[in-house]
């Protein structure tokens, strides 16, 4: 019943390594797309992933082509603030693929427009903030996940 985390091109390495640890505690899968804003054995990253890091289902592609020729079959669901569905309308499943751009940008706009139908936002009730923190909103999203899952 894993659930699939992508992060499409992360920037900093401590909220990569905060969600390889929530990765590795919801039972998930870690997607990471290049290129990173860190070198994957950056200390940070092992650091906010603790000792656990090693444990972690870890994929990673050498860019955002190769991660959907190796996942073109599988669904999707994409995080943005672009998005106009919320994420409590997600279609979760088994092994759903949930998505994420990288913190300064987002999704790139070839993504966002070429799923648009899978897009999907957590709300914001403040209009003094634009977005989250990545690794809330993928804690978010995965436990709401699992909850209707029913894990």
């Amino acid at each position: 019943m894993p659930l699939n985390i992508v992060l499409i091109e992360p920037e900093i390495p401590n909220n990569t390594g905060n969600i390889g640890r929530l990765s590795l505690a919801s039972g998930s899968r870690l997607h990471l797309v290049k290129p990173f804003g860190f070198e994957i054995t950056d200390k940070r990253l092992k650091r906010a992933g603790l000792d656990y890091w090693k444990h972690v289902e870890l994929h990673t592609y050498e860019n955002i082509d190769e991660f959907f020729e190796k996942n073109e079959v599988s669904k999707m669901a994409f995080l943005s603030s672009h998005g106009e569905k919320d994420y409590l309308e997600i279609p979760f499943q088994d092994d759903l693929f949930l998505v994420f751009g990288k913190e300064s940008k987002g999704l790139p706009k070839s993504i966002t427009e070429k799923f648009k139908n899978q897009l999907y936002k957590i709300s914001i009730h403040s209009k003094n903030i634009r977005s989250l923190n990545l690794s809330n909103a993928v804690s978010i999203v995965v436990y709401e996940g699992l909850r209707r899952l029913g894990a």
